[in-house]
């Protein structure tokens, strides 16, 4: 008994720390940069020189094996840094001119495109959007479908589901049609305007308004009506024989690599394009330092997208209090507001933070599933250099302290529990009673419990996504093995004799 006692503790602790060990990642210091500094703004600089420094480290820390960064100030991009591997496997290293996936940046793009039909009167925000399909029907559904407005579509608050994810097919193979896929995927879960709910139909579904609006293939529109304009010459909305070789892969949660991929549709997160032309893209978005924007909206336009449409709750509101135009919204403790948009998808996470009215960016874009707590460390490091309390997502960091606490507690408190046990089994009662846990419930519901923990770590393991595990890719793993810790506390204490523990 007091071997077997050894050896079952030596075989939890095992998987416990077993389950976050993880293979060595390459050095991810390698890094190119340019700058564009003209007025000599020595707070700019050190700001830089601070990326310059603590990007490399982050990505090491965070396990991810490429990014590119760009700065945005006053108007004007002062910076761009490429860092690590845009494909580790044959060490070829992220570039400036890489093409990126950019995911659900896609989204604040797209809206450009819509707001330039309501510009021309093709369209209104606020007629609903069935009255411009003409090729296509919903399904059927409870709710009232002829209700929704491009509006609601614009700002998340149409009813429609999140929509199907993870699906991704070859870029020059066989795809589902944008109609099956909104046939399949455009269902209502609640009535139009009620509040906000992401919905990555809701965008495809005004890929499809575009284009019986247009008359023109999605990808082509956007290149004419938004690329061409502003001179984003790298951006499409869609795959091109010309990114073979400038598409880096991508990587999982546990750094699989993922070759270039495309989604059967676009205007949600289909858009390919290199850190630079994000760069004018965000420039765009303000209008009081560029007249590039003023190419395709006016200024009233462009600044309707920066208006609250629907406030946020949910997971959401954590780190945006509200939604406009295709973008998130916050007001910062200076002030002025923020518009953001982030995404991502197999292998890809990207974000942008702007502040329009004084003409302050950041882009990053990372080939990780992992870069959520780094958008955050970065952020932080931005608010700093504008000198505001917080922004967006950077309370992230916060959250990824608290779930590392949470883990150890329970982790460290099963070990103890299961050591207690053991203890108790060896030396005897009289040597040790362990009050309390031991007759206040039920054998059966400990040991049903132990086994629905168990049962939950399973399904967990099997899902293609998990909200917790992307946002915290570091402590999840070892939540997944303390959790463990936990169930076989609860099995073993119930299955002990009734006269060991008291």
């Amino acid at each position: 008994m007091k071997r077997l006692s050894h050896l079952f503790i030596l075989s939890l602790s095992v998987l416990f720390f077993s389950s976050c060990l993880k293979k060595a990642e390459k050095n991810s210091e390698v890094f190119q940069s340019q700058y564009h500094l003209e007025d000599g703004d020595q707070k700019t600089v050190d700001f830089i020189k601070t990326l310059e420094t603590n990007v490399p480290a982050l990505l090491k820390k965070n396990r991810i094996l490429g990014a590119v960064v760009a700065v945005i100030h006053q108007g004007q991009p002062v910076w761009y840094g490429a860092f690590g591997y845009a494909d580790a496997e044959n060490n070829n290293p992220m570039k400036l001119d890489n093409i990126c996936r950019v995911e659900s940046i896609s989204k604040s793009v797209t809206t450009w495109g819509v707001l330039k039909l309501v510009q021309e009167g093709m369209i209104d925000l606020d007629v609903p959007v069935i009255t411009y399909l003409k090729n296509w029907s919903f399904p059927p559904s409870k709710y009232h479908t002829e209700k929704i407005t491009v509006r609601h579509l614009l700002a998340h608050s149409s009813g429609l589901k999140l929509g199907t994810i993870g699906m991704r097919y070859l870029p020059e193979g066989e795809r589902p049609s944008l109609h099956s896929t909104l046939t399949k995927d455009a269902i209502l879960f609640q009535e139009p305007g009620k509040s906000f709910s992401y919905s990555n139909v809701g965008f495809n579904l005004l890929e499809l308004l575009i284009e019986e609006v247009s008359g023109k293939d999605f990808g082509t529109y956007m290149r004419e009506v938004v690329f061409n304009p502003l001179g984003m010459i790298d951006s499409e909305f869609g795959w091109s024989a010309r990114f073979e070789s400038r598409v880096p892969n991508g990587y999982d949660l546990e750094n699989h690599s993922i070759p270039p991929y495309i989604y059967p549709d676009r205007a949600a997160g289909g858009m390919f394009a290199t850190i630079g032309d994000l760069t004018t893209f965000a420039v765009a978005g303000m209008p009081d330092f560029s007249d590039s924007g003023r190419k395709i909206l006016h200024e009233d336009m462009i600044l309707r997208m920066y208006q609250v449409q629907a406030p946020i709750s949910g997971v959401y509101s954590i780190a945006f209090p509200s939604y406009g135009l295709g973008h998130f919204l916050e007001d910062l403790s200076n002030g002025r507001r923020a518009v953001s948009h982030g995404g991502q998808g197999s292998g890809w996470m990207t974000h942008f933070h702007s502040i329009p009215e004084s003409g302050d960016a950041i882009i990053i874009l990372t080939n990780s599933q992992r870069s959520w707590p780094f958008f955050a460390e970065i952020l932080s490091v931005w608010g700093d250099f504008l000198g505001v309390e917080k922004v967006g997502m950077s309370v992230i960091s916060f959250g990824n302290s608290l779930v590392w606490i949470l883990l150890f507690l329970i982790g460290l408190g099963s070990l103890l529990f299961l050591f207690l046990v053991f203890y108790q089994l060896k030396h005897g009662r009289r040597q040790l009673k362990l009050r309390g846990m031991g007759n206040r419930w039920p054998s059966i519901f400990k040991f049903s419990l132990g086994w629905l923990l168990i049962g939950g770590l399973i399904w967990a393991n099997s899902q293609p996504y998990l909200f917790i595990e992307a946002v915290f890719p570091g402590p999840s793993p070892w939540l997944g093995g303390s959790i463990l810790l936990l169930a076989f506390a609860f099995i073993s204490v119930s299955i002990l004799p009734k006269n060991v523990i008291s």
